[in-house]
């Protein structure tokens, strides 16, 4: 078990100062920033498997190992929870016709590559991943993911119009007037509202109810075995991409705001959230990442200790033998996931937008322009088509179309430049 010095009198926090990740306030106070830890990512890390049909307490299961063993491998350098990750949704979704056993194989594909991403990144440098993924393609495959499923937000959405505009005013209120940490659990909040609002105008499902009446109050998460399918597998892999993005991402923030140089465990945070994916990926649950949501809360609080990430991950592990619990969530109604996907497929396709901003990606560069425009529609509009046997829809075409086209024409790009002179 690690070991943290207290920082300071182990009560305040002096002006300007932050407690470090190899340090902590007192047990009582760590222990209470743990279970802030807890509220920041339950909406979004339960939201996943309520809308991928996985078992909830299991999916929190395996996020709550996935913590423990990301602490480990990071040296308990990196505060950082592993929650389920918004990228699995629009492939999880696109590949439930195969069952879940194909769909397990598909996050467990996704958890190898990326663990073999971190190797590769441990071994030779974080820049090997500027040069095969530039922002102009890390942006594009963002993106596509995230609008990639605007249609299927938009059928949950109608089949409970009133219930999913309320959900979704909640959610746009709460993230403009919210401040701090309640900003933060905007979807938590709009998601509640709108389970309360069902509940009270006959909104949720009979059966679910009752499911819910009969859950016992402890027993053990379902595990469940995957089985390998290679369109499923090639319709996930591009999550690959959006993982390294939002772990890369994280390692750097953190960095920041501790003032500590961090750049030689990228490898490391790759390695162990792709070893945590590859786990769920073979006991049932939904595929991890690291979770901007937990950042805000160290901002706010300016606790960035590990030990708080140890308290978050026990906390998940042992609600995930709670049935109970899980039947709770499985109730939320199809208006409140449409209000919240509404949001949510939106933020992840404007993330690639903010990638593609943060990087002053030049769109009158005619390579940039024509290939991103290529990729999008085809992941928006799901262009799906067969090789053989083996079904690729949208996001694995325009994922496959932004990585092999981009270096492409860039290489004819610089030809045509250098036989112009």
């Amino acid at each position: 078990m690690p070991r943290w010095t207290v920082h300071g009198d182990g009560k305040t926090i002096g002006a300007g100062a932050v407690v470090a990740p190899d340090e902590r306030l007192s047990w009582p106070r760590t222990i209470g920033i743990g279970m802030q830890h807890v509220i920041a990512m339950f909406g979004a890390t339960l939201l996943v498997p309520t809308i991928t049909g996985f078992p909830v307490t299991t999916t929190l299961l395996f996020s709550g190992v996935g913590t423990v063993l990301f602490l480990l491998i990071t040296r308990g350098r990196i505060p950082s929870y592993l929650g389920s990750s918004f990228a699995f949704i629009a492939p999880l979704a696109a590949s439930a016709s195969d069952g879940p056993a194909a769909q397990l194989g598909g996050v467990l594909a996704v958890g190898v590559v990326l663990t073999l991403v971190g190797i590769v990144v441990r071994v030779i440098g974080s820049r090997v991943l500027d040069a095969v993924m530039p922002p102009v393609v890390t942006g594009a495959v963002v993106a596509l993911i995230g609008l990639n499923l605007a249609p299927a937000a938009v059928g949950s959405f109608e089949k409970q119009p009133l219930v999913a505009a309320i959900t979704l005013l909640v959610i746009l209120l709460v993230t403009v007037v919210g401040r701090g940490l309640l900003s933060r659990l905007a979807i938590l909040v709009g998601a509640v509202t709108g389970w309360v609002f069902a509940a009270a105008t006959g909104g949720l499902a009979t059966e679910r109810v009752y499911a819910l009446r009969d859950a016992a109050w402890v027993g053990l998460p379902e595990l469940r075995g995957p089985s390998f399918d290679l369109s499923v597998i090639l319709l996930a892999l591009p999550v690959v991409v959006v993982l390294v993005a939002e772990n890369v991402g994280h390692v750097k923030a953190v960095a920041a705001m501790t003032g500590r140089q961090l750049d030689d465990m990228a490898g490391n945070a790759l390695i162990a959230d792709g070893l945590a994916t590859t786990l769920a990926g073979a006991g049932g649950g939904s595929g991890t990442t690291t979770y901007a949501e937990n950042i805000g809360v160290m901002a706010a609080t300016r606790v960035y200790s590990t030990a708080a990430y140890w308290v978050a991950a026990i906390t998940a592990i042992v609600l995930s033998f709670s049935p109970k619990f899980g039947a709770l969530v499985f109730t939320i109604p199809d208006g409140v996931i449409g209000g919240a996907t509404l949001v949510l497929y939106g933020l992840i396709g404007l993330l690639g937008v903010r990638i593609w901003m943060d990087a002053n990606v030049d769109f009158a560069d005619p390579v940039n322009l024509t290939v991103v425009a290529a990729a999008l529609v085809a992941g928006i509009g799901d262009l799906t088509l067969h090789i053989g046997s083996v079904e690729l829809g949208g996001i694995a075409w325009g994922s496959v179309g932004i990585l092999v086209g981009y270096p492409i024409a860039r290489a004819l790009a610089r030809w045509r430049s250098a036989s112009d002179r």
